[in-house]
């Protein structure tokens, strides 16, 4: 068992091109459905049957109550394990691929205004090194509009002072190049000539931000860090770093944007996954309307 785990970690790094928060979720997952199946008293995961699996997801909501996401989460790491089963010839169909699974509401994405956007980035007390490096993440956050966990794998290299742009890649194939706006730039700047240095440990290697213990900062660490400056700059709505994503994402949209361009900076492989900006735009512009329209209110 523990040697097909170590293969399923080589398959996920070198065939999937998984990112480190993607390895350590599948990874996580995968450990767990296999002691389940342990205490269900199959060795062997190649024996399993579709109902199984069934049985796991139902155990995971009504025993553990995991949430929805959280399930389909699991579900798709064991959907990935039995795929690398496959194509190392230990069977031949997929138990995991006809899984039947609760939907979530599906709810439009939080955005901040660009007033809560400027009360944020003004937390961090840029005099001090935490603060100096929190500065420089939060503005190449909100300037580039990146996932958090590209944002803890970035290396010092992946950004370009001179030319004001960012390189951002998910696997060997999936590289896209972000324009910086100026104010970002001079943040991250000051950040890797004065602080980085004196942050910095053995461990660190090429790490753009660091935690303070000179190592490269978890995905954890940096939410905890965006959700500490949104409680300071008295910011009630519930935000995590995606949220600086799709607030970039809105502004740009209300600014002009076109949404192809958008998609490219986003990292979308399709494009419907950008046009719900669209949708949460048409709303943001109805509640506009129907609040400052004189008619509108007449009721």
């Amino acid at each position: 068992m523990k040697n097909l785990e170590k293969d399923f970690q080589q398959y996920l790094i070198y065939t999937k091109s998984a990112s480190q928060n993607t390895l350590e979720s599948y990874l996580r997952d995968v450990g767990y459905y296999l002691s389940y199946l342990e205490g269900k008293g199959i060795g062997d995961p190649v024996y399993v049957r579709q109902e199984t699996i069934q049985a796991y997801a139902a155990y995971l909501d009504e025993k553990q109550h995991k949430s929805v996401a959280t399930i389909t989460r699991s579900i798709a790491s064991i959907r990935c394990f039995y795929q690398f089963l496959i194509q190392s010839k230990y069977m031949d169909t997929n138990p995991a691929k006809d899984i039947h699974l609760k939907k979530e509401p599906k709810k439009l994405p939080q955005i901040l205004t660009g007033k809560e956007i400027e009360t944020l980035l003004q937390q961090p007390d840029a005099r001090e090194p935490k603060g100096c490096r929190d500065k420089a993440m939060l503005e190449l956050l909100y300037a580039t509009g990146i996932r958090a966990s590209e944002m803890i794998e970035l290396d010092v290299g992946d950004i370009n002072l001179k030319k004001s742009t960012l390189i951002c890649s998910r696997g060997k194939n999936n590289e896209r190049m972000i324009p910086v706006y100026p104010t970002a730039i001079a943040a991250v700047s000051y950040y890797i000539g004065h602080i980085r240095p004196l942050m910095l440990s053995s461990e660190g290697g090429q790490a753009l931000f660091l935690n303070l213990n000179g190592k490269r900062l978890t995905r954890q660490g940096f939410w905890k860090i965006v959700k500490g400056y949104a409680k300071l700059a008295g910011i009630t709505k519930e935000i995590t770093p995606h949220t600086l994503r799709h607030s970039f994402a809105i502004h740009l949209l209300e600014n002009g944007a076109e949404l192809k361009d958008i998609q490219i900076m986003l990292g979308h492989a399709d494009i419907s996954s950008t046009q719900i900006y669209l949708h949460l735009l048409n709303d943001h512009y109805k509640e506009v309307y129907n609040s400052c329209h004189p008619r509108a209110k007449l009721g």
